[in-house]
């Protein structure tokens, strides 16, 4: 079964983010990929992550499709025009993705190369559309394709900053599920009670939700993210359980597959575990939840 048909059948979906090597060499991706096959149901590539050069999402999903991986590519505004956007989103599809991700795509001057120029031709609401236009058989410019494509697609949720009202994250919310998307999957999640509203919309409205539960790397990490990332409740109960732990790395590993499964328990559509170049770590922490 595809990734959609386990979600529209009722099914918990696991689902891990796998960063597209920086260079030709594909092999360690697809190595990592592989070891997890059998005990994820997708494998979400990210399309050069904090503007950050690497392979293309493209490139990177097609390898993947090509030894029998479900895969979501990531699709951004930031790198294409109109006319690379649709070429690219063909191609994919026509090469055996059929799961995407639309997102806005971070500046170029948070990533390592700094005099990069965005090109952002197309907001986010209008790449849903133009995504949408191709399934119905044409081009934004309203020219009939030969053949359309089909996807699952999804796109970005970011939560409220602590203190900050759900308003905003509630409107862009309503807003893509208008644009329609059928699935939204989360900025990292630490505390699930902070989703209930966004939750119960998903449900009525049909769209599934995925939190993002984050592999913690050590304690450091954590009270970086706490203090320094937008959009993140991170308790501090969790910092100071990774930093009594005798064995601070399996106590991180622990904690993913615990809130990995505090969040299907609570009745989320699947999860998606990003391990941020700990993917070594991925068969230990699908061991646990299994």
């Amino acid at each position: 079964m595809r990734l959609q048909e386990k979600v529209d059948a009722g099914t918990f979906v696991l689902i891990t983010e796998i960063e597209p090597p920086k260079g030709a060499d594909a092999g360690i991706m697809i190595g990592h990929a592989k070891r997890v096959k059998g005990d994820v149901d997708a494998i979400l590539v990210p399309e050069m992550s904090n503007a950050v050069m690497r392979m293309s999402a493209l490139g990177a999903a097609v390898a993947l499709a090509r030894v029998g991986i479900d895969t979501i590519m990531q699709a951004n505004c930031r790198d294409r025009n109109r006319l690379a956007i649709q070429a690219d989103l063909l191609a994919a599809n026509a090469c055996g993705v059929d799961g995407l991700m639309a997102v806005l795509g971070e500046d170029p001057s948070f990533g390592d190369h700094h005099t990069a120029k965005a090109v952002n031709d197309i907001d986010l609401l209008t790449l849903l559309d133009c995504v949408r236009q191709l399934q119905a058989g044409r081009d934004m410019a309203g020219i009939e394709l030969a053949g359309a494509p089909s996807f699952y697609t999804g796109s970005d949720l970011k939560l409220p900053a602590p203190g900050d009202s759900v308003d905003a994250a509630l409107a862009d919310l309503e807003a893509k599920i208008a644009a329609g998307v059928r699935f939204l999957v989360t900025t990292p999640v630490f505390d699930p009670d902070v989703l209930t509203p966004f939750r119960e919309r998903c449900r009525s409205a049909g769209v599934a939700l995925f939190p993002t539960i984050v592999l913690l790397k050590s304690v450091g990490m954590a009270r970086y993210m706490a203090r320094n990332v937008p959009h993140i409740i991170l308790p501090d109960e969790m910092i100071a359980r990774i930093q009594q732990a005798p064995d601070k790395p399996e106590a991180c590993t622990r904690l993913a597959a615990e809130l990995v499964a505090t969040v299907r328990d609570a009745g989320f559509s699947g999860a998606v575990i990003a391990t941020i170049g700990w993917e070594d770590r991925l068969p230990a922490i699908l061991q646990r939840i299994r």
